[in-house]
């Protein structure tokens, strides 16, 4: 992969485009705009993985033509993915699996067709004892481009030179939990990933470098099963509502805090429900952290529909699957139908995770469109 040019302008960095077809942006409120101290190269077993704060601009992408590799399976079987001896045990019913005799970098470009159909019907895929990490950011990445353009940050920390990367970094002292923790009541937040682009992030890449021996779990909660336990005549509402997503917040929030910004902000209007272009299923497409307006409603309307769709999401443990993380788990889940929520321990602790986006949809369908 090219490396990101660096530059340094007297006040904001210079746009460059490194990908020509290629676009920056991710988000998560739980990242402390900080660079990592010095000394934590040295007790880390990942140093590579390590967040960085490059000053790198990124252009915005044009919308393109997205391919899903999960459209290309033929045998819904998938045995070059799921071989003799390969054991798939199932979280719940509807969302959450465990695929164990899987080694992903040992995949063939059929069997990587084949996991992205195995993620988008079960939402979630976790993969224990993966030699992925190890090789590095770098063979990471090329595994991910399987399945679709990666999506670059914009203010959070990433790997050096591979800015794809979005880095949840705990150095496990008390200072930095007490400053984490001194507008928040709860360092659980459910989103989805990236929402307020033009090609929202389809596939997405989580794992674990290092993390405490207890907490740290994720939570995903399935987006087609919560639109489908609600009633026809609130479903046929939401049907033809549309809504805001803005990084306008993020992108403020930053600059306030004196963190680096690498991105302009964006507003982007997407449908609430949309339609998963391999499953077919309707999904609600709702993001607490990004939607700041759903045409057509009043603001106090509009805030107690996203609390109800929020609320609906959050109580539905029959529809959501959780995560326990062990080193060198890598999770595979499919953004466009799920939302989700990190536990991070309110005790000092010592953590590393890292996530991957790969843009995919060229345009959300519309879930009033004929199919």
């Amino acid at each position: 992969m090219p490396a990101s040019a660096p530059v340094t302008p007297p006040s904001k960095p210079q746009a460059v485009n490194p990908h020509e077809d290629e676009i920056p942006i991710s988000y998560d409120i739980n990242i402390p705009y900080v660079d990592v101290a010095k000394e934590s190269t040295s007790h880390t077993r990942y140093p590579e993985y390590l967040p960085t704060w490059d000053k790198v601009w990124f252009d915005p992408l044009p919308p393109f033509k997205y391919e899903d590799p999960a459209l290309r399976v033929k045998d819904k079987s998938k045995r070059n993915l799921l071989t003799p001896g390969v054991k798939v045990s199932h979280i719940q019913p509807q969302i959450g699996s465990i695929v164990e005799g899987v080694q992903l970098s040992q995949l063939s470009d059929a069997a990587k067709d084949e996991l992205a159909l195995l993620v988008a019907e079960r939402k979630v895929v976790a993969f224990p004892a993966q030699d992925l990490i190890d090789a590095g950011p770098e063979k990471l990445e090329q595994f991910m481009r399987h399945f679709g353009k990666p999506n670059y940050q914009p203010v959070s920390g990433t790997v050096r030179d591979h800015p794809g990367f979005h880095i949840i970094h705990r150095d496990g002292n008390r200072e930095e939990i007490a400053r984490f923790l001194e507008q928040r009541t709860t360092t659980t937040l459910w989103h989805q990933d990236v929402s307020y682009e033009i090609q929202p992030p389809g596939y997405v890449m989580l794992g674990l470098l290092e993390g405490p021996e207890v907490g740290g779990d994720t939570v995903f909660a399935a987006t087609d099963m919560a639109y489908k336990r609600l009633s026809p005549t609130f479903t046929s509402f939401l049907d033809g509502l549309r809504a805001v997503h803005s990084s306008a917040k993020m992108i403020n929030h930053t600059r306030l805090l004196g963190g680096l910004v690498r991105k302009d902000p964006i507003d982007t209007v997407h449908p609430l429900v949309r339609i998963h272009p391999v499953t077919g299923e309707k999904c609600l497409f709702i993001n607490g952290e990004f939607i700041t307006r759903i045409q057509g409603l009043k603001e106090p309307e509009q805030r107690y529909l996203l609390d109800f769709l929020m609320q609906h999401i959050m109580t539905g443990h029959d529809f959501q699957a959780r995560v326990r993380w062990q080193p060198k788990t890598i999770v595979i889940f499919d953004n466009r139908c799920t939302i989700r929520k990190l536990f991070l321990p309110s005790h000092a602790f010592s953590a590393s995770f890292f996530a991957y986006w790969v843009l995919t949809f060229t345009r959300l369908r519309d879930s009033r469109l004929p199919r």
